[in-house]
């Protein structure tokens, strides 16, 4: 999801590299970042000024049930990276999640303790500690992430549209969880910015302004002009505990104020990138 935005984006004024583990095609070259020599020629050869980390065991209850390769996969391929940046003098990009907090609070600054629930939340954690002992490193922490489009959205956004093409005429969503989406475009321009203004260590970087998943797919729905067609129904989180057993914070909404005093801030707020968002899925 992040990786097309990222590309998308770099590629209109960089020479970028992109790998990925699951094979190659005209852009993607296969590459796996838990593997240190791999990457190592690969970095070799191609000297970038900056690495950026997009790669990451995102789905939260595969991590429950694999551990390893959560850690592996989120904090062990930043220890590659981080390692491998430091030697060819580049500047390391780690991408987190707000996924590593409690919820015990309404909102989490950068200043704030992480204290993840899940494994998922753990080994990005760790990630991010391995990331912050690169000489020139950011890390990067956006929200619900949305973007893509249906080939490649994995979040909420595209599972909602495949209920709709399946014939669903009533969705359900939760009120009981907060958060804030992050639009994949939006925030590889955001990066992009941070990373022209060489700057390091930890922002939050989500869209602007907090809501919750039965807000967003009601915005959805109405996008797509169908709020006469489709119910959304508001139920909560102990209605998906079959589907959905990892534990995840009732808040994991991200203070962006220091994004914002920085003068670099060009995340917008999330009901703007949904309605430009959702264009892609009228197409």
């Amino acid at each position: 999801m992040l990786g097309k935005a990222v590309y998308d984006h770099f590629s209109k004024e960089h020479r970028v590299a992109m790998t990925d583990i699951r094979g190659t095609d005209d852009k993607w070259e296969y590459a796996d970042v838990r593997n240190y020599h791999q990457q190592h020629w690969q970095i070799s050869n191609f000297r970038p000024n900056v690495i950026l980390n997009l790669a990451a065991e995102t789905d939260l209850e595969y991590c429950e049930s694999h551990g390893d390769e959560a850690l592996s996969t989120n904090a062990g391929g930043s220890a590659v990276l981080a390692a491998l940046a430091e030697k060819f003098d580049a500047k390391y990009v780690y991408i987190s999640t707000a996924g590593i907090f409690d919820g015990s609070k309404d909102r989490f600054t950068e200043l704030d303790l992480p204290r993840p629930l899940s494994l998922y939340g753990k080994a990005k954690y760790y990630g991010e500690l391995i990331a912050l002992t690169a000489p020139r490193s950011l890390v990067v922490r956006p929200g619900w992430m949305m973007g893509g489009g249906p080939p490649t959205d994995k979040k909420f956004i595209n599972k909602v549209f495949k209920q709709l093409q399946d014939g669903a005429k009533e969705i359900f969503a939760v009120a009981d969880k907060a958060g804030t989406p992050t639009y994949t475009n939006n925030l590889a321009k955001q990066i992009d910015m941070l990373i022209q203004a060489d700057r390091t260590g930890l922002y939050n970087t989500t869209c602007l302004g907090s809501t919750n998943r039965y807000e967003v797919a009601k915005e959805f729905i109405r996008l797509l002009g169908l709020e006469d067609r489709i119910k959304v129904t508001l139920v909560d989180s102990e209605f998906f505990r079959y589907g959905y057993p990892a534990p995840r914070p009732t808040s994991e909404v991200l203070d962006t104020r220091k994004l914002e005093d920085s003068g670099l801030c060009v995340m917008r707020d999330w009901r703007e990138c949904l309605a430009e968002y959702v264009k892609e899925y009228r197409a």
